[in-house]
């Protein structure tokens, strides 16, 4: 009797991944044998409580399970081992491989199974079984990496901390990256309230042309550059033009080349969704990382982009492909004849592709219906920068045109797409981009009948405080953090209120200042652009494994705790010492009220603390209504919590105003002045009067108006 043939038995896997989101988008694409589970990012760190950096023993960190994650950690243990195989497939960076290597250290007391490191840049079928037919080894200098920057911050982090609680106030922290970023913000704003805006005129002249109407802008006068200072010039220069032949002098028409722009990287990805969806970095990449982890479209899980922490521009040959097949069969007028190439930055890791979309046929239209808003918008713009990266330049046609009245030129100009090319896939394509102005037919020497005139008042504009996307481009260009660390640093900023937003721009608190000012004045070999952006070098280096991670953070250390131990021991501490006796008296027992910087700005306390808790908003401002003896506060409307700024004698006094009123006086009325912001300005200072002109735009007016707030 023959003997039946023994069945192979398939070999058991467990791919470790770290999120469930991703989890369950890998487990989709893997058939039976393998069991595909989620650490939720680092389950082994430092302790937050103590130092825990052996600073005699090589700088060698004492790592423990993350509290709370053990009965995690114990799973995974288990899983791996009732399995033979174990893949650890944490994200392809160095938090990414430190994660695996912790993973590792872990694991592999507890299994037999053959454990091994796998990395993809995409989360599609054919790039995970790609993936775990090359596993590899952990890659113990990217490690090294991550050790020595998350060893160095704590060092910063673990002596600065303290220091500001001896010297300013309890409950502080400082970081190496934050607190340079900081220092720029701070920097800025010092730019913005030193600025003093010079008042300047421009002038619009109408012109017809049989039925057509067009406007142009003075640009010359009697041979030069007109100087528009004031009204008064602008009125004598039509006194003297407007009754003059308007004639065509000059007519030029040229055509300008637009090519489109690379991949999304990290960092233009943020600028492009904050400047064209209003996304703070958070939330993009909060919206992003749902994009690669995986959705749900039909009855398939699909990670609709690549990895999206990134600094390259790369594409595979097998992406580029793909979108050339797709354009062939869609756009065959805008493919061009090559593949184009796109150069990586300088300085760029070049890990990971650029961003882009995993499956190009997945159009953003085709899958909306699977997708929030949030979504659907990211991942258009990704799409499209993508496809369009692959196709013809654009053309745009450029007409100018000079017309002279009397001693007076005018200058009129007009653009329109000659040829779109890669602009025929991007929906959101700015009018300004596209089409600006528009001109009728005209030749040299044509006469032209004139309309009105129009001139307008501006101010000169200031530097602009940051934004998101401006303080990502800033910190890039500089060298400071990397992609992964962009989003995080602006987050942290905001969640210790150094800083908040307003009309989307940064605004360091005076909270933020003070711990700025004491950082760079104490710490200023440390707290600089220059030092930050050597030690992304020095970790770049770590990870080629050119530089010995000890060696590096030894360098840094003796001279930084020295500095320390000096600040310490010399700087005297401002703790109280901001704190200020006022001439308001505690409405519950009689007492001073006392001036204090809290987590959330100045107020008044009462200096009868701890007997009296009685606290209150500081006054910003003298009250400008006639015969009203008050003082202009901060408060909030009932319901929704908005800002709004009032008299401490409401309701008697009903004067309000939704501005922040800054620490200055209307030069013309005596009121005081508030900064406002508008898409055409940009932040400027204005008289809070409406009677008042001084620095007022069209329509402020209409913005303030003293008036009862029944909320209040």
């Amino acid at each position: 009797m023959a003997t039946a043939k023994k069945k192979a038995t398939k070999k058991k896997t467990l791919v470790i991944v770290e999120s469930p989101a991703k989890a369950k988008t890998i487990e989709h694409y893997l058939g039976a044998g393998y069991t595909v589970k989620a650490s939720m990012g680092h389950l082994i760190d430092l302790p937050k409580s103590r130092l825990a950096i052996d600073v005699t023993n090589d700088f060698q960190p004492e790592y423990i399970t993350v509290r709370g994650r053990a009965p995690l950690l114990k799973e995974l243990q288990k899983d791996a081992k009732k399995s033979d195989i174990v893949l650890l497939a944490s994200d392809n960076d160095r938090e990414g491989e430190a994660i695996s290597w912790h993973l590792n250290n872990a694991i592999k007391d507890k299994t037999k199974a053959t454990i091994n490191r796998i990395t993809f840049n995409e989360i599609t079928p054919v790039a995970i079984k790609e993936a775990i037919k090359h596993p590899r080894e952990i890659d113990e200098s990217k490690v090294n990496a991550q050790k020595a920057r998350r060893v160095l911050d704590r060092l910063v982090g673990y002596n600065l901390s303290p220091l500001l609680w001896k010297k300013v106030k309890n409950g502080l922290s400082a970081g190496r990256v934050q607190s340079v970023a900081l220092r720029l913000i701070c920097e800025r704003e010092k730019e913005v309230e030193d600025f003093i805006p010079e008042e300047y005129w421009t002038l619009e002249a109408e012109f017809v042309k049989g039925k057509t109407k067009f406007t142009a802008e003075l640009t010359q006068y009697q041979g030069a550059k007109p100087d528009l200072k004031n009204e008064k010039s602008v009125k004598e220069i039509i006194a003297q033009i407007q009754d003059s032949e308007c004639t065509v002098v000059d007519i030029k028409e040229s055509e300008k080349t637009v090519r489109p722009k690379a991949p999304f990287t990290t960092s233009k990805l943020q600028q492009a969704a904050a400047n064209r969806l209003g996304y703070t970095s958070k939330k993009t990449m909060q919206v992003a990382q749902q994009l690669y982890e995986g959705i749900q479209i039909g009855s398939t899980r699909v990670g609709l982009i690549t990895y999206m922490r990134t600094d390259s521009v790369r594409i595979s040959q097998t992406a580029i492909e793909d979108v050339r097949s797709f354009l062939e069969k869609n756009y065959p007028n805008d493919l061009p004849p090559a593949p184009i190439e796109y150069s990586v930055g300088k300085g760029a890791q070049d890990a990971h592709e650029g961003i882009r979309p995993t499956y190009v046929k997945y159009t953003p239209d085709s899958i909306k219906e699977y997708l929030s808003r949030d979504q659907f918008r990211l991942y258009t713009i990704i799409w499209e920068r993508f496809v369009s990266s692959q196709m013809n330049n654009a053309k745009i046609k450029l007409t100018t045109i000079n017309i002279q009245a009397g001693d007076a030129i005018f200058h009129a100009s007009a653009s329109h797409l000659s040829y779109k090319g890669f602009y025929s896939v991007i929906k959101l394509l700015s009018s300004k981009e596209d089409v600006t102005g528009k001109l009728p037919s005209l030749t040299v020497g044509e006469k032209l009948q004139s309309g009105s005139f129009y001139p307008e008042q501006h101010f000169t504009q200031g530097p602009a405080r940051y934004t998101d996307a401006s303080i990502v481009k800033t910190l890039e260009e500089k060298g400071i953090g990397r992609p992964s660390t962009y989003a995080p640093i602006i987050s942290v900023l905001l969640e210790r209120y150094y800083v908040t937003r307003s009309n989307k721009q940064l605004v360091p608190t005076q909270l933020g200042k003070t711990i700025c000012r004491i950082l760079v004045e104490s710490f200023p070999d440390v707290i600089n652009e220059q030092f930050t952006s050597d030690v992304e070098n020095d970790l770049d280096k770590v990870e080629q494994g050119k530089l010995v991670w000890n060696n590096m953070i030894g360098d840094f250390y003796k001279p930084f705790k020295a500095q320390v131990d000096k600040v310490t021991d010399t700087e005297e501490s401002i703790k109280g010492s901001m704190d200020e006796v006022t001439d308001q008296i505690c409405d519950k027992c009689g007492k001073p009220m006392v001036k204090k910087l809290g987590r959330f700005g100045y107020f008044l306390a009462c200096s009868g603390f701890p007997e009296c808790h009685n606290t209150k908003s500081i006054p910003l401002a003298k009250c400008p209504m006639p015969d009203c003896d008050g003082y202009i506060i901060a408060r909030k409307t009932k319901g929704k919590g908005k800002d709004f700024y009032g008299c401490t004698n409401y309701p008697k006094c009903e004067f309000l105003t939704h501005f922040k009123p800054i620490d200055a006086v209307c030069p013309k009325c005596g009121w005081f002045l508030v900064e406002k912001y508008d898409k055409k300005n940009g932040s400027y200072k204005s008289c809070i009067n409406p009677s008042c002109d001084y620095l007022h735009s069209p329509g402020d007016e209409d913005l303030t108006v003293p008036t009862a707030d029944k909320e209040v």
